[in-house]
């Protein structure tokens, strides 16, 4: 981050009230956690409604920060050596800053969001970008609220693209996060079931994910996928320039059913890829090229950046150890990638075992969803699964009641560990798959210490 602002100027960009010894330091650096900041950077003291960052003031100056900025009142100076910049509402401040950032910079902005494969579809767009031009991006799950500026305020003067995701909890969010980033392209990866606590229905959750058209660029291109019967709509209702990707004739984007390798067709090109991925990888990447499409990048700039893709970890990520291949996915889930996890878990080595905890997030109908995961597993064929979690219970009261299924159960995934090393002497693929709350990667650690 180099912001090369003064204090002076900050408290003019985001209407703040400054007190100021030294109102024209410079001040390079943002930080709103006290353990992360250095001599001479600004403490941004954001209130939650768990947490009043403005309590930690003290501990922020005493660690050399030279500038706060918190909410009205909050902050007495007399007990703070720093200068201070009073403001209504911290997180409208660093919003205001952070769009200030962007429009200072003239860069190509991709914003990604969905319900499911955001996160991949962002790192396989930045490996696209990255091979044509220097491309600023959010790290790990920076893409909400306060991510999503924090990531645009990292913005430098010599980066061409921005490729950034955006998340959503509630109607509004995306509206709000994607008014910053302003983008030239607009990707929508799906719509299916994710955060039902919150949204309370699916059509609350196509509202909210489509709300990132709002802030395109009057000559931007959307990006969306077809194959989703949320989403195939928009071919007819969305009259700006768009480009529709999927294994359906009728998208722009046709991704090639066949193929050993990823390819598709675009505008009668034929663009290859020596990358294997699963069927639903391959609509990320379609997302991720189609995107790229869209920001004006050539099919060789394409096909050579996609081959530089990564995966990040414990996204599907596959760890051999001995005759058991374990399939690790403990970052997130939710009824359309706990599905995706066991397609992938049927195609590997027999036997095959089930290592599954809650999804978290899905509100009212989480019954309804446990519940359905148990009979897509049943209909799957898979014999051996252990499950963790309150709402996994749902899922094992179906389970327990197929005499081909060998179901184990407790809401304590300690309890698990001792029968989960026996099944995987046995050999197989093992799929370990729960949302991150659930810190699932304590299973496959513990498996780990004996083999």
């Amino acid at each position: 981050m180099k912001l090369n602002l003064t204090a002076e100027e900050l408290a003019k960009i985001i209407k703040g009230e400054l007190t100021a010894k030294q109102p024209l330091r410079a001040i390079d650096f943002i930080s709103k956690d006290t353990r992360t900041i250095s001599a001479g950077d600004c403490y941004w003291a954001l209130k939650g409604a768990n947490f009043d960052g403005a309590a930690f003031a003290a501990q922020a100056a005493s660690k050399g920060a030279a500038l706060i900025v918190a909410q009205t009142g909050a902050v007495d100076l007399n007990c703070v050596d720093a200068d201070l910049i009073e403001v209504p509402d911290t997180l409208a401040a660093l919003q205001t800053l952070a769009k200030h950032h962007r429009l200072k910079h003239n860069l190509k902005v991709a914003a990604i969001t969905g319900s499911n494969g955001k996160s991949t579809t962002k790192q396989m767009l930045l490996a696209i970008t990255s091979s044509a031009g220097k491309t600023a991006a959010n790290t790990g799950n920076l893409n909400n609220q306060i991510g999503l500026p924090l990531s645009l305020l990292e913005i430098e003067n010599d980066d061409i693209f921005g490729v950034f995701e955006l998340g959503a909890s509630k109607k509004g969010d995306i509206n709000e996060i994607a008014s910053l980033a302003m983008p030239e392209v607009a990707v929508i990866t799906n719509i299916s079931p994710a955060h039902l606590e919150f949204f309370g229905d699916m059509e609350t959750v196509y509202q909210t994910k489509t709300e990132i058209i709002k802030s395109l660029n009057p000559n931007g291109f959307l990006v969306y996928n077809i194959d989703n019967e949320f989403l195939r709509g928009l071919k007819n209702e969305y009259k700006g320039k768009a480009i529709s990707f999927g294994f359906s004739e009728n998208a722009d984007l046709i991704i090639n059913e066949d193929e050993k390798n990823f390819t598709f067709i675009y505008k009668n090109a034929v663009f290859k890829f020596e990358i294997k991925l699963e069927r639903y990888n391959k609509l990320n990447a379609a997302a991720a090229c189609a995107g790229a499409l869209a920001l004006g990048l050539s099919k060789e700039q394409i096909e050579t950046g996609l081959a530089a893709y990564e995966p990040m970890p414990f996204r599907m990520q596959e760890e051999v150890r001995g005759k058991t291949k374990f399939i690790l996915d403990y970052y997130n889930a939710n009824p359309a990638s706990m599905q995706n996890a066991l397609d992938v878990l049927i195609k590997n080595p027999a036997p095959h075992i089930a290592v599954l905890g809650d999804m978290l997030e899905l509100g009212r109908l989480s019954r309804f969803y446990h519940e359905d995961l148990a009979r897509k597993i049943i209909e799957r064929g898979i014999k051996q699964v252990f499950l963790s979690g309150e709402n996994m219970k749902a899922a094992y009261d179906v389970l327990r009641k197929d005499p081909c299924v060998m179901v184990k159960y407790s809401v304590d995934k300690k309890n698990l560990i001792q029968p989960l090393k026996r099944a995987c002497a046995e050999g197989g693929t093992v799929l370990i798959k729960a949302s991150r709350a659930m810190g699932f990667e304590f299973i496959y650690n513990e498996i780990m210490a004996e083999i």
